[in-house]
């Protein structure tokens, strides 16, 4: 079975004419990650015997037409989510034989909506990165070109979609952890709005700004995994109980007479030029189809990635304080340099003396951001921007500079800042690399973003240009 054309929609569908089974859906995919996992390394860890007994399952209930939204779909997630009595790493030595007792919620309702899991995905160890070359178990290769990275934290992630290793993964955004691997692998990629989706149960990075979401080949996926996983629950106390919408009521109404905004802050001297095009070209497109364009200003932006390395750092100190290798954690393992670093920068902002001088100063400043954001937003329904100020990068090509690593981010970590929901939708390729775009919404607006996504995508399949590998 040829499972590279595949979408959610379509394996659905599938299913359902009884073409092939949940288990033979599976195995094809499991074929696939023995196949061309060697040469990408999004995997962790493959769990070939639950997969099999999920899938058995799907088919049983299949027989009895039950009709859950994700019933037999193979699917993978990062590394960071719990799974019972499935081994968890965070992508760090640390937890290299970390077997959670419990799931996390979100595992738990893709659980209960009949998802089959066949593996966890590789990731910057402990989520500090944006290549995925921070992992303790290797980097993950980009499908489209195994010389270069595939962003990260969700480095595993978004190449599984990319090599149609799975129809699903979920993933962590805490700066851009999801949007710029989706970018970079030509997958799509939601960054929901902060609390939308439980955070329970996932090794924290930064609590104020973690949002778990998802990648998927099409918009129309995306909506679907987002039904499954968004809501309120009692474990996590930033999930409010704002009612979850049908995600995919909207999706086919098009973009005509909607106000699309163009941050001037976020094309800047220092974007490459090729991103840019490929930006201009896809709001062209969005104009052509009855959008019109508006140019908004976010004055503040000039400081969020400033803002973001002192909030978050002081945020991932704290986290990783329990990982003494007592209670957590290999005691001979140590923390790798990222994580060092972060421990050090995020231990000296929040230290008497200073404090007031760096972390307050800093909420300050990210309160002034999320104002510009909701005085942009009272002018126009979304914003659209790049998710990467550059092309995908060569492997190796940034480890020993730090600074420029961390400005991959610029583009992302201000929707982190102030909870806005933002969508990286493929958008083109240059020079055989892919490059996304990001629609940012007012909070809780994800069903315009798919809405917009789809306009778009619905002119531009991307999806379709799958990599040679």
């Amino acid at each position: 079975m040829d499972v590279t054309t595949l979408t959610i929609k379509q394996a659905k569908k599938d299913l359902k004419d009884k073409k092939y089974s949940s288990v033979e859906l599976t195995k094809s995919y499991l074929d696939r990650i023995k196949q061309i996992d060697k040469k990408i390394n999004a995997f962790i860890t493959v769990t070939e015997d639950e997969a099999l007994v999920m899938a058995k399952t799907a088919d049983e209930k299949l027989s009895k037409g039950n009709d859950l939204p994700l019933l037999g779909i193979p699917i993978g997630l990062k590394d960071a989510f719990l799974t019972k009595d499935i081994r968890t790493t965070a992508g760090s030595k640390v937890l290299e034989n970390y077997i959670p007792q419990y799931d996390a919620t979100t595992v738990k309702k893709l659980k209960s909506a009949g998802a089959v899991l066949v593996g966890k995905l590789n990731m910057d160890a402990w989520a500090h990165g944006s290549s995925g070359e921070n992992s303790d178990f290797g980097p993950t290769k980009n499908p489209y070109d195994t010389q270069y990275v595939a962003g990260g934290s969700s480095s595993g992630p978004a190449a599984a979609i990319a090599s149609d290793m799975c129809l699903a993964t979920s993933g962590t955004d805490t700066g851009g952890s999801i949007r710029l691997p989706a970018s970079f692998c030509n997958a799509v990629g939601l960054k929901p709005t902060y609390g939308r989706v439980s955070r329970y149960g996932i090794v924290a990075m930064g609590s104020s700004l973690d949002s778990i979401g998802h990648f998927t080949k099409t918009v129309e996926d995306n909506a679907l995994i987002l039904q499954v996983t968004a809501g309120s629950d009692t474990y996590d106390g930033t999930t409010p109980s704002v009612a979850v919408p049908d995600y995919g009521n909207d999706i086919p109404k098009g973009v005509k007479g909607l106000k699309i905004g163009v941050p001037e802050e976020y094309f800047i001297e220092g974007l490459d030029p090729k991103v840019n095009e490929v930006t201009q070209s896809a709001l062209s497109e969005l104009e052509k189809q009855g959008a019109t364009l508006v140019p908004v200003s976010l004055p503040h932006t000039k400081y969020a990635i400033a803002v973001y390395y002192i909030i978050t750092p002081a945020e991932v100190s704290s986290n990783l304080a329990r990982y003494d290798g007592i209670r957590y954690g290999n005691s001979r393992e140590t923390f790798g340099d990222e994580a060092k670093r972060r421990i050090m920068l995020g231990t000296f902002v929040l230290s008497a003396g200073y404090y007031d001088a760096y972390y307050n100063k800093a909420m300050q400043v990210r309160t002034l951001l999320k104002r510009d954001f909701d005085k942009a937003f009272e002018r126009v329904d979304v914003m659209i921007a790049p998710v990467s100020p550059t092309l995908p990068f060569k492997l190796g090509e940034r480890t020993q500079d730090p600074l420029s690593m961390y400005l991959s981010d610029i583009f992302t970590v201000t929707s982190n800042l102030t909870g806005n929901p933002g969508l990286s939708v493929p958008a083109g390729f240059v020079n055989g690399l892919p490059v996304g775009i990001q629609i940012i919404g007012p909070h809780f607006s994800e069903d315009l973003l798919f809405r917009v996504g789809y306009a778009y995508e619905q002119k531009n399949p991307l999806y379709k240009m799958r990599p040679k590998l």
